[in-house]
Order: structure tokens, then sequence, then C-alpha cells
């Protein structure tokens, strides 16, 4: 039987990137995939198209995961359909880069306003759910910057450091009921975030990974399924960390 066989999940930001080939990974593995992003119904007609063609049920709700009301009515929308949500992987974000010293707030408040009060509207949205059920996964995408910390990014690493933080706290209130919550920082990873860095950025980043190259979607997809599936059962509160050795613990 595939692992998440009759399994119901939601991942954010899915339309692109490490969200796009979660829900496709989760998808191959049984679940039905309610697949919520802030891009329209065209631009996640690739995901969508590649759920179908393995035979699998998705619904797409465009979500600003920063606003409450439209995760509010993303989780209504999925229950609607599917009866109960399992899995959630709050997985959107965005990224832009400034020193502090010149850092507009609006910036600061966009990037922790999607990066960590989305994690935090998400889960909040539908953990009651699972909670009454007394079973859920709930799985968030961070950052090796939210360990390590890095120049001219610093509300990125602030949002995901606390999606960390949050993903502990959340882990001691709920795990006894059912419910487990678990990280997951990549490090550098091939998709539309990382196309938007510089040759000189690029180039000083490889230099720096022992593995001396940046990382795939697809090498991050067995972890989630990991998490949200049975073999799972017995990681509370972690943040594994696909991340080519840019962080050792």
């Amino acid at each position: 039987m595939s692992k998440l066989e009759g399994r119901v999940a939601v991942v954010t930001g899915a339309a692109s990137g490490i969200g796009k080939g979660i829900a496709i990974a989760f998808a191959r593995e049984g679940a039905r995939i309610v697949v919520a992003d802030r891009s329209d119904e065209a631009q996640a007609a690739e995901v969508l198209a590649a759920i179908a063609k393995l035979g699998g049920e998705a619904l797409f709700v465009r979500t600003d995961v920063s606003d409450e009301a439209s995760v509010n009515a993303m989780a209504e929308q999925a229950l609607a359909r599917f009866g109960r949500v399992d899995i959630l992987v709050n997985n959107a974000g965005i990224f832009t880069e400034s020193l502090l010293e010149n850092m507009p707030v609006d910036d600061w408040d966009r990037v922790v306003g999607v990066n960590l009060r989305g994690t935090f509207l998400c889960s909040r949205a539908l953990v009651g759910q699972m909670l009454e059920r007394g079973d859920g996964r709930i799985i968030n995408i961070a950052s090796q910057l939210g360990q390590i910390g890095g120049t001219s990014v610093a509300h990125y690493v602030a949002s995901k450091a606390g999606v960390i933080g949050l993903t502990k706290a959340l882990a001691r209130e709920v795990s006894h009921r059912g419910v487990l919550v678990n990280a997951i920082a990549p490090g550098p990873i091939e998709t539309p975030l990382l196309d938007g860095e510089s040759d000189e950025w690029r180039s000083a980043k490889l230099a720096e990974l022992p593995i001396r190259r940046f990382g795939t979607v697809d090498e991050v997809t067995p972890t989630a399924v990991l998490l949200a599936s049975a073999d799972g059962s017995y990681y509370v509160g972690q943040t594994l960390g696909p991340n080519g050795g840019d962080v050792m613990l």
C-alpha cells in the first residue's frame, strides 16, 4: 500500500519549487492534495496536471497565507471538499535581500508575514480538526539560514528561526494528543527562489558547501514523505536538514 493512501494533505506554496515537489510526491504515495497558492490556477496548472497524471485528486485554492480571512476560507474549502485534512505542509515563503540598516519596514513585515505569520495562521486553521480526531501531521518548511544566519537577510532568517521555534512549541502542545509537528530546513535548493541570486552569490555559496553543489527538490521531498507517513511516527518537534552539509548538528 502507498504510504499516504487515503490521506488528505494541504500544501501551501504548492504551485512551484519545493511545495510543488512535495505535492506531487504526496500524490504519488496516494494522498489527495489541496494546492494552496497565492498564484492563480493557470500558474498552478503544471502541478495539478502532474497530480492528475498520477491518478490523484487535487483541489486548487488561491490563498494568501499572510491573510487570516484567506487562510480560513482555504481551510473551509478543503474541509468541505474532503471532509478532513490529515497533513498540513506550511511551505509558502518569500525571500528578499537588504542590509538591516537599510531595510524598509514593509519588507520586514511582508517576509515575516508570509513566512512566520502564514505558518501560524494555517496551523491554527487546521490543527483543531486534527486534534478532534487525535491524528495529524504538520510539517513546517524552515531554512538552514534560520539555524546559521546570513548576511542581508535578517528578516528572512528571523522568520525561519521563528518557524523552527514555533515547530517546537506547537509540538509540545499537541503531540500527546496525536498531532505530530516537525520542520524541514533545506539548504540551497535549485528552485525559482534560488534563480534570483547573483552569480557571485552562487559561486560563494557553492564554495561553502561541503558537497559543492546545490540540492534538488527531489532530494527534499523524501523527508516530507517520511514525516507525513507512519515511518515518521517517532519524530516530534524535530528539524530535519537536507542541506548538503551547510549545517552539521
